[in-house]
C-alpha cells in the first residue's frame, strides 16, 4: 500500500518574490518565517553570493494544508503553454448564474493585481463555466 505523499508546486519564473507575492494573494498563501539568525528575507537575501540573490522565493498555506509553493528564477521565458496549470477553485458547488457571477466577480479581483483573463468558458451541458487566465508571468490557470 502507496503511502499519501506531500508535495509543492515548483514555478519557473523571471522574478520569483513578484510571483510568489502574486499567488500568496490568489490563493491566501503567506510568506513563510525568514530562516533561523535573520530578522527578514531580506537580510537572509543580502547574505547569499550576488548571482543568488533573488533566486528563489516560497509561499506556503498558513493552515499547512494545501502544497507549499516555490519559485525559481530561470533565465529563458516562458514558450510554450503549461503542460500542467493550477485550477483555483472558488465556484465549487455553484452552478449556472451564481457560479459565472463568482467566478467573474474573482477574475476582476485578480485581474486588478496583474493577471490576464483569457476565455470565459460557459457551461455547455457537460462542463459548468470557468475562466481561463493567465498570472503576472504568463502561466495559465484557470478559476473553477
Amino acid at each position: 500500500m502507496a503511502s499519501i505523499k506531500q508535495f509543492q508546486v515548483t514555478f519557473d519564473c523571471a522574478d520569483p518574490e513578484r510571483v510568489a507575492r502574486f499567488w500568496c494573494e490568489v490563493l491566501g498563501y503567506v510568506v513563510p518565517p525568514a530562516p533561523k539568525g535573520f530578522a527578514t528575507w531580506d537580510d537572509f537575501n543580502r547574505s547569499l553570493p550576488p548571482e543568488r540573490q533573488g533566486a528563489a522565493f516560497v509561499c506556503m498555506d498558513p493552515s499547512g494544508v494545501g502544497p507549499r509553493m516555490y519559485f525559481q528564477r530561470v533565465p529563458e521565458g516562458k514558450v510554450v503553454k503549461n503542460r500542467v496549470h493550477l485550477d483555483v477553485r472558488v465556484g465549487t458547488g455553484l452552478v449556472g448564474e451564481e457560479r459565472l457571477a463568482t467566478l467573474q466577480t474573482e477574475c476582476e479581483r485578480l485581474v486588478a493585481l496583474g493577471a490576464v483573463c483569457v476565455q470565459v468558458l460557459h457551461a455547455d451541458g457537460v462542463n459548468e463555466s470557468c475562466i481561463a487566465m493567465q498570472d503576472i508571468e504568463g502561466n495559465e490557470f484557470c478559476l473553477d
